[in-house]
């Protein structure tokens, strides 16, 4: 991600957590993660984080999610070496409305949208819609990717250990880790 990207859009992202009344630091501030995949679509693939804590135990996180904008399909394995069971997580819905997508029985009809570049990265349509207050737990090793609804979405992860950087995406383009570029 270009840095003029990322410095256009963290002033939105903020606006965001204010929405939805999240008061964060100045350093979550200045540690905002900006991540666009390397797909360099930000506005429709990604997905904006603050990690508030992360041990060897558990993990709490803010994300941000713009109108309409996907986090990929992607699952959280199993990391034998590290004697890890794979990241278990709960989602709760702070602003907007979540679709989020899981193995399951497919939905007759979905309410999100693929994106049209990896679209056919994408199998599995279980819809969960999320509205503020709700939540919703997602096992470890389960495929699923997530929306943002038309006004956008803040959403609040508490999960065990996360260890991103061993995420599985559906699409093999996709690059978990942001990098920022001049």
């Amino acid at each position: 991600m270009k840095k003029s990207v990322y410095q256009h859009f963290k002033p939105i992202i903020l606006d965001y957590f204010d929405k939805a009344h999240i008061v964060l630091t100045e350093q979550e501030k200045d540690n905002l993660e900006i991540a666009d995949f390397g797909l360099d679509q930000f506005a429709q693939v990604g997905l904006s984080i603050v990690t508030l804590i992360n041990t060897d135990r558990c993990c709490a996180k803010e994300m941000v999610l713009l109108p309409g904008q996907t986090c990929p399909e992607h699952r959280h394995p199993a990391i034998p070496e590290l004697n890890y069971p794979g990241k278990e997580e709960t989602f709760r819905c702070r602003y907007g409305t979540v679709y989020l997508y899981v193995e399951g029985e497919p939905s007759s009809s979905i309410r999100g949208i693929l994106p049209e570049s990896g679209k056919e990265h994408y199998s599995v349509f279980h819809e969960i819609v999320l509205n503020e207050g709700e939540q919703y737990t997602i096992y470890p090793n389960t495929k699923h990717w997530f929306q943002a609804g038309p006004a956008g979405a803040v959403v609040s992860e508490f999960s065990t250990r996360s260890l991103d950087e061993y995420d599985i995406f559906a699409d093999p383009r996709i690059d978990r880790i942001p990098r920022i570029e001049d």
